[in-house]
């Protein structure tokens, strides 16, 4: 089996990108909010939530989930999408137009992603607070 049509760890790179995410700083709010649109509005909802809503953070995020379906090869490989425009013009061609099996696929590994990004958020603090008192 060749690499490009290798089978991708899907929980791996979930959370590969979920730690990336959460390497800037309060980024446990937008991800908490960010997951609730995605389960209760969809994908395409929730990339219009980070972008319209979450500023510099929703920007990162979606670039991030991006990244995600790319490197799983879920979506097309383009060169990352830097402004809001054209990162909703490749959700809305290459993931809101994708079949409904693959759709729900992309829809459980961001929330798969966003969930880990959840907890390891919550766990970056308390690691920060005992390396102080040390």
């Amino acid at each position: 089996m060749t690499e490009s049509r290798a089978m991708k760890n899907l929980d791996y790179l979930a959370a590969k990108h979920a730690q990336e995410l959460v390497q800037c700083p309060d980024m446990e709010n937008t991800v908490t909010k960010a997951l609730g649109v995605l389960q209760d509005n969809g994908v395409y909802a929730c990339f219009l939530y980070l972008l319209a809503k979450e500023s510099d953070k929703g920007l990162k995020t979606a670039q991030q989930m991006i990244g995600l379906l790319q490197e799983s090869q879920l979506t097309a490989s383009e060169e990352t999408q830097e402004k809001a425009e054209d990162i909703l013009h490749y959700v809305n061609a290459y993931i809101s137009s994708a079949r409904l099996k693959k759709l729900l696929l992309i829809k459980d590994l961001l929330e798969l992603m966003l969930i880990y990004s959840r907890y390891h958020a919550k766990t970056i603090e308390p690691i920060k607070n005992m390396e102080v008192s040390v």
